[in-house]
């Protein structure tokens, strides 16, 4: 059987479709439901393996980005998904997905405990910037990381600073919990270590300011009629590295 993936949408999310997308090309089932769906439902994570949190901007991201979201989930649904993870479950929150789990505590959970430790702030220019980076990831841990090569991927954010007091980054470095890094000069928005995505110390939550849903196919890249062809683009790798830890698990 495939395995089933659970995108989850609310008000002002817009990159459902695309997510869903990425995980029935490399193999799994992947539904799409809105919160109030899950709000219904007495087990609603029961049939998942993953769950994912996509970008976008989460009902309209009043306050902050992320922020309304993060609080329903956890005030919610905070039993399910805690439950969800520590029973083996994977997550991945993509751009306003990643600033949802962060505000919710789910990332980086440094200590175990479900409570905020970073945020992710204005970009150091005050300005929405979409662009494409080159990120490094570190693969040591974080089950959605395929290796450590250097790739590029798209961002599209206003809201995308990691930023998070010393004692919480040095206890990211030292579980090797920084899972992925800009590089080349592309840390735009200013976060701190040049972090741009992080998981939990199970490495199977997983969070990224960067849109791999948005690079599925090589014709995406801004440059694919320039540069030597390749079968595929870099995101599909995060989604089919998740998938092959989930099922060797």
């Amino acid at each position: 059987m495939k395995p089933k993936a659970l995108v989850l949408r609310t008000a002002g999310i817009n990159c459902e479709a695309e997510t869903a997308y990425a995980f029935e090309l490399v193999g799994a089932q992947a539904d799409i439901k809105h919160i109030n769906c899950l709000r219904q439902e007495s087990k609603p994570l029961a049939d998942y393996q993953f769950v994912a949190i996509p970008g976008g901007f989460s009902y309209g991201d009043d306050i902050a980005s992320g922020r309304v979201f993060a609080n329903e989930l956890m005030s919610v649904l905070r039993d399910e998904f805690l439950s969800f993870v520590d029973g083996g479950g994977y997550m991945i929150g993509i751009c306003n997905g990643f600033q949802t789990l962060v505000k919710s505590g789910l990332l980086p959970r440094t200590n175990g405990e479900a409570v905020q430790e970073a945020t992710l702030a204005h970009n150091t220019s005050g300005l929405y910037t979409d662009r494409w980076v080159t990120l490094k990831g570190d693969p040591s841990l974080c089950a959605w990381i395929p290796d450590d090569e250097e790739i590029e991927l798209p961002v599209a954010h206003a809201e995308g600073r990691f930023c998070a007091d010393q004692e919480v980054r040095d206890r990211l470095s030292k579980n090797k919990q920084i899972a992925l890094r800009y590089q080349n000069g592309s840390n735009f928005n200013g976060s701190d270590d040049a972090i741009a995505g992080v998981c939990d110390t199970s490495g199977r939550v997983f969070g990224l300011m960067p849109h791999p849903e948005r690079f599925l196919r090589w014709e995406n890249h801004p440059q694919w009629t320039r540069l030597p062809h390749q079968r595929e683009g870099a995101g599909v790798r995060i989604f089919r590295t998740a998938l092959r830890h989930a099922r060797e698990s």
